[in-house]
């Protein structure tokens, strides 16, 4: 078994953390096996170099080895390519076709960016790791295949998973080893290095001499977050070594070539709803429609209950905590007059329109619960039958009669006046 330090040195690796001497350590102890590898880490981090690993040292290594990078290629066509197809199978399948399953049989199949798969594509797949079994498009005959596959992506296959954007099954049978590889934030101490080697590599390629960096140009370089991972860092390298006539470069000059906002993840703005959005809407504005049709009920019991003759008092108790329901912690202050001016006898015309409206909102949109229809009264004519016998009491004083009925004496004239009494 060949060492870590010998594969990165046949394989072009550079770099001396940990973490990525593990991720080189367990694809050394995997590749004797046929066992399906799930390679993970960020994009631009070198993932296809575990693959390149795993094949070379392994049984197959005189066999075929393909990348595929899946998505790349159109949903319309990846079975195709993946599989084959019999001609006619489609229009333009003017001649049968060889996929690449069938074309690596005793070799090796990278899946790069697995996670963009059609699920329609991840049936046919997961019956290859199952059995080793495909049929082409097109065709109803059954081949056989011996590839091994490794796969590789970017993408969080739990969240995939959940937003059932990727079979579970597939994903358990694809990792059964999974190598996972760091992004380069967290490798600090291999930036540097990293970046001399494509500063010399860039020097041989364009003829020119090698780029060096001040001692606070490294500390900038090291402190950069590298979303781009060791993609970006080489494009900035290749940017430097091309643009730069100075070949000492200062940290001023190379924050010209650092993006301002690298050490910002960027921000997703949602341009649509989506249905889920819409739904927690409807249902916010159903529950608004019921806590209005429930204050007007209770508005309509008050009145039941000072038309059974309780005391004013009671009534007025109940019409401020009622108030202090709908309204929360405002006071009564912050609406005109006082809790005597309020016509606790009189429901506008308005709240019963509202009333009947939010009945017929929740008949069209089919509510599961149904709210107890109130008795139906005519009001005008209770109203008015209280206040005769409250007056024809009091032999016609309005103050007592007032007192009597909860309501302010300007309100009982108004009623009074309306009523031609």
């Amino acid at each position: 078994m060949e060492s870590i330090q010998a594969i990165k040195q046949r394989f072009g690796i550079i770099g001396n953390d940990p973490k990525l001497n593990r991720s080189i350590e367990k694809a050394i102890q995997v590749a004797p096996t046929d066992i399906s590898v799930l390679v993970t880490g960020e994009s631009g981090v070198g993932k296809e170099s575990i693959p390149k690993i795993i094949h070379q040292l392994s049984h197959r290594k005189h066999g075929k080895y393909i990348a595929v990078n899946c998505g790349a290629i159109p949903e319309g066509t990846i079975d195709s390519e993946l599989f084959g197809h019999e001609k006619g199978a489609f229009t333009g399948a003017t001649n049968t076709r060889e996929g690449y399953f069938e074309v690596a049989d005793g070799g090796t199949i990278f899946l790069d960016e697995v996670g963009e798969l059609p699920l329609t594509t991840q049936v046919r797949l997961l019956r290859v790791l199952e059995n080793g079994e495909f049929i082409k498009v097109g065709s109803s005959k059954v081949q056989k295949t011996d590839v091994r596959i490794v796969a590789a992506t970017n993408v969080n296959m739990f969240e995939a998973i959940k937003k059932e954007k990727f079979r579970e099954d597939l994903y358990y049978r694809l990792s059964t080893i999974e190598i996972h590889l760091p992004p380069l934030r967290e490798r600090k101490d291999d930036i540097h290095l990293l970046f001399r080697k494509f500063a010399s590599d860039f020097a041989l390629k364009y003829k020119m001499p090698t780029i060096k960096l001040t001692d606070d140009a490294v500390d900038l370089l090291v402190k950069h977050r590298w979303n781009g991972n060791i993609r970006q860092l080489r494009n900035v390298a290749e940017q430097i070594s091309v643009l730069e006539h100075t070949r000492t470069i200062s940290a001023s000059t190379l924050k010209g070539y650092l993006p301002s906002h690298g050490n910002n993840l960027p921000a997703v703005i949602k341009t649509s709803k989506s249905d889920s959005d819409f739904s927690s809407e409807r249902e916010i504005l159903y529950k608004v429609l019921f806590d209005m049709k429930s204050d007007l009920n209770d508005l309509k019991k008050l009145t039941l209950e000072l038309m059974k003759n309780e005391s004013a008092h009671d009534v007025q108790k109940k019409n401020e905590s009622l108030i202090q329901k709908i309204y929360g912690d405002e006071e009564a202050e912050d609406y005109e007059g006082t809790i005597e001016d309020m016509e606790v006898l009189s429901i506008p015309e308005q709240m019963s329109q509202l009333s009947d409206a939010i009945d017929e909102s929740t008949d069209k949109y089919h509510f599961a619960e149904e709210v107890e229809e109130e008795e139906t009264l005519s009001l005008h004519d209770k109203e008015l039958e209280l206040i005769k016998k409250s007056l024809e009491r009091h032999q016609g004083k309005r103050k007592l009669a007032a007192a009597e009925l909860g309501i302010s004496e300007r309100t009982l004239y108004r009623k009074i006046k309306q009523f031609d009494l």
